[in-house]
This record gives structure tokens, C-alpha cells and sequence, in this order.
């Protein structure tokens, strides 16, 4: 893989896309501009000044090539991402899941970007698309500021399309009373990572009531609410029915109280937010309600009447554009060619479904500054059903999670048990994917060396010898 030529690429906001983007490029021969506006101003969301900052769940999901997120995790792998690699190092137990401590993890994406000779990092406040004569990408996010979405809705020539996420709350983990709580994976699936909260009929009902009936931070009357459905607030679930928590965050199956061997009738799962273990998350307890009502809710939860709270829940605007519409069929801007979105700004929802845009799209642009075609990873694999539902034109165009019916169905008779259809998907993407990272040079971008960042690495937490190469 040549890299004489030295193109330059512009980046606006060092999130998961955009600093997976840069790396993929630096590491390409790319000169990368970075832009970031941290540390001198900050979304209402965020509450670290580092690069990668993981705003509501410290979790990449799970790990297993039977879920979609698993196999885009491993392709990600494979194509030497950054984003992988450094969770790697900032890891913290959870089950099975790819869960990471997020201070560690900020520190080792910004850290190798910071010290790449190919990246310069500018610290400002984008309020317009930049204006260059090399290639633009805006990764600003979900929480894109409101003179650039202005600027781009202004472009794009449609209403923007905005839902709003919500963070669930930390607490600490001294203060979650061990008499009533117990530790237990789902399933017995690694160990004891999680901390369980049982509740009974009773206490699950009047909880329920108590979610309903709390005072909620409500919405500005020019603002129209639009959730995604896969991080609905509890008390939009609760709303659906009395039961639906149960069968939801709060589902017990799996979780048996090791004082009464029974299953509970309900549970709260905690996840380790740290890798020092002192605070932890409530999962899938993304809320709306006020903060003084989130106290109050939250203490009728057996095992945290005493909670010392280190974060408490919050909504936040996420703002995308309709990428049917929007974007060609290489994901610039029809509007305004020279311009790439790349992240939940493009259509894309989740942490590592935002990287991997980043990444492939990084990869692309590359070959192209580089005089080469850019290269669609193949529709087969996860990298490039992400990238196909960007394209797919509908009227109802919402952000997604990575899913299995992204790519084409496994040929020939249906295999009946979903489990192992989804890894012979999962086999078939591996095997497709590797005549694409031949082409793209993702192997000779893992073999290169590269200083590291001093941050040590948990001692619970082994990293493989291929991740350490990417880190390396």
C-alpha cells in the first residue's frame, strides 16, 4: 500500500466517527485537520473535555458473533480499528458484554491521535460547514451544535429530523446496600459482573406507579419528541402497561437470588461504570423524570434507599439528516459535493455503529485522495449492511442499531434455529469481509508500529495479541 502522496482531509468533532475516521486516514498517509470544540465548549450532555466521550451507557454491547453488534465488533477488529483497540485496554467486567471505563478509554483515543504526526488537532467551535479545498467530514454528533445544523439543514434543502436520547443515572457503589442486593450475570454468562436489585410483586407495582406518576422534565412547546425506540425513558415503557418493565430492563429471567433460590419477580441490574468499581449504572434506566423525582423513584428500589448518585438521568436532543435524500451513493452530501457525514449524524445509532461509520468511511476516503476507487466493504457483512441502510430510501427514514436483516439472507434451505443462523451469517461475513481488507490495507495499518499512550491497562483484562498489535 503506497502512501507517498500526502492529501489532507478536514474533521469536524473528535467523537467515536470522527476520531475513528482520523485515525483510518492518518494511518493511510492522509494529513487529518481534526476540529474539536472541547475543552472550550461542551454539549449539554457531556461532561468530559476527552476525545470518544461515552455519554449515556459505558457499554459497546454484546460480544458474541450470534448478535449483529458482536460481528461488527469483530470486522472492526479485523479492519484495525482504534475505537476497538482502545476499548480494549479500558475494559471493565460486564458479562457478555464489551463494557469500558470511560475516563480510560477517552484518554487512549485521544492519546494516539494527539501523538500521530499526521494529525493536527484544532480547538474551536464550528458554527458552518468549512469551506476547503480537500474533503470535509462532519462528525459532530447527535448533539450537533445549532449554527452548523442550521448551516447544514440549509444545504441539505430538508427539515432537519431530531428524537431525543436519554442517559440513565450512576451511582456509587459504596452506598448500594449488599443485604438486599446481589451479584450475578444473567445466565451465570461471566461471573458476578453485575449487581441485582430483586424486587416482589408489591414492590415492583408500586415502583411502577411511582415511575407513571413522577414529575417529568417536559418537553419546549416548539419541540416535537421523537424517541428512538431502542432507548426509550422507563416511564415511556411504563406507560405501554404495568408489565412491560418486567419483560424489559427489569426482566428477571436468569437471575435467581442466591438467599432464596427463587427468581424474582422483577430485577435492576447495575453495570460497572469504572475500572476501580466504585460506581456503577443503572441499566436501561434512561429516565426524563426531574432530578428531585429521580431520588425519590429510585430510592424504593431495594438496595439503593441510600444511594449517593455520581450522575443523574437527562434527555438530550439527537439531531440526523434523512441520508436517503441527503447523501449520494459514496455518502457526500448531494448538495454540496466535497462534504461526508459520518456518525449518528448520518443515519446511524449506537456507539460502535457510529465508529464503524467513521471507520469505513475513513477507509474510502483515503482511496480516494489517494487516486484510488473507493471500496464499499461487501453488502454481506455488518460494515456494509450499515452502510446499504443509509441508502435505502423510504419515507419513514429513522437511525438504526446495527441488525442482521441489513444483509442479504444465507442462500438455500432456512436453517430453522436463529441462534445458529445468525452465526453462519456471521461466518459468512468474516469470510467475505477478508478480500476487503486485502484491498484496503487494514492489515498493513494493524502491523504498523506506534507509540503508546501511558495509561496502563486494567490487570483483570487481557488484550489478544492481535489487539495489542492494532494499539501498538
Amino acid at each position: 500500500m503506497s502512501q507517498t502522496r500526502e492529501e489532507k482531509v478536514t474533521i469536524v468533532g473528535a467523537g467515536l466517527a470522527g476520531s475513528e475516521c482520523a485515525w483510518q486516514l492518518a494511518m493511510r498517509g492522509v494529513e487529518v485537520e481534526l476540529i474539536e470544540q472541547k475543552p472550550k465548549k461542551r454539549t449539554p450532555a457531556q461532561t468530559m473535555d476527552g476525545f470518544a466521550e461515552l455519554v449515556c451507557s459505558n457499554s459497546f454491547r454484546g460480544n458474541a458473533l450470534s448478535n449483529a453488534v458482536g460481528l461488527l465488533k469483530e470486522e472492526m477488529r479485523r479492519a484495525g480499528s482504534l475505537v476497538m483497540a482502545a476499548g480494549e485496554v479500558a475494559r471493565v467486567p460486564a458479562g457478555g458484554a464489551f463494557a469500558v471505563d470511560r475516563e480510560r478509554f477517552s484518554e487512549q483515543v485521544e492519546g494516539r491521535l494527539r501523538a500521530h504526526p499526521r494529525v493536527t488537532i484544532v480547538e474551536e467551535e464550528v458554527l458552518a460547514i468549512p469551506e476547503r479545498d480537500h474533503p470535509v467530514v462532519l462528525a459532530t454528533g447527535p448533539l450537533t451544535g445549532d449554527a452548523l445544523a442550521k448551516d447544514l439543514a440549509r444545504v441539505v434543502g430538508a427539515e432537519h429530523l431530531a428524537y431525543y436520547d436519554a442517559i440513565a443515572p450512576v451511582v456509587t457503589a459504596e452506598s448500594i446496600d449488599f443485604d438486599k442486593a446481589f451479584r450475578k450475570s444473567r445466565y451465570d454468562k461471566g461471573g458476578d459482573d453485575y449487581i441485582n436489585c430483586p424486587m416482589d410483586e408489591a414492590q415492583y407495582n408500586a415502583f411502577v406507579k411511582a415511575v407513571v406518576e413522577a414529575k417529568k422534565v417536559e418537553p419546549k412547546g416548539f419541540e416535537e419528541v421523537k424517541y428512538f425506540e431502542g432507548c426509550l425513558p422507563i416511564e415511556v415503557i411504563a406507560e405501554r402497561g404495568p408489565m412491560t418493565l418486567s419483560f424489559g430492563c427489569m426482566k428477571p429471567v436468569g437471575l435467581e437470588d442466591p438467599r432464596t433460590g427463587k427468581q424474582p419477580h422483577a430485577v435492576v441490574q447495575l453495570r460497572q461504570e469504572n475500572a476501580d468499581a466504585t460506581a456503577y449504572n443503572l441499566v436501561g434506566f434512561q429516565t426524563r423524570m426531574t432530578w428531585g423525582e429521580q431520588k425519590r423513584v429510585f430510592a424504593t428500589i431495594p438496595g439503593l434507599e441510600k444511594a449517593e448518585f455520581v450522575r443523574l438521568g437527562s434527555v438530550h436532543r439527537n439531531t440526523f439528516v434523512c441520508s436517503p435524500i441527503a447523501l449520494d451513493d459514496e455518502y457526500q452530501l448531494k448538495n454540496k459535493p466535497g462534504v461526508w457525514l459520518a456518525g449518528q449524524i448520518s443515519g446511524v445509532e449506537g456507539y460502535v455503529e457510529s465508529a464503524a461509520c467513521g471507520l469505513t468511511l475513513g477507509v474510502m476516503l483515503a482511496a480516494r485522495v489517494n487516486g484510488r476507487p473507493m471500496i464499499v466493504p461487501p453488502e454481506t457483512t455488518a460494515l456494509g449492511g450499515l452502510l446499504r441502510h443509509l441508502r435505502r430510501e423510504r419515507d419513514d427514514f429513522q437511525p438504526a442499531n446495527v441488525m442482521f436483516s441489513m444483509v442479504p439472507r444465507l442462500p438455500g434451505r432456512k436453517i430453522r434455529k436463529r441462534r445458529i443462523r445468525r452465526e453462519k451469517t456471521s461466518e459468512r461475513a468474516l469470510t467475505d469481509l477478508e478480500p476487503w481488507l486485502d484491498e484496503v490495507g487494514a492489515r498493513l495499518v494493524r502491523a504498523e508500529t506506534f507509540p503508546e499512550v501511558a495509561t496502563p491497562a486494567p490487570e483483570a483484562v487481557a488484550v489478544s495479541p492481535d489487539d495489542a498489535t492494532a494499539l501498538a
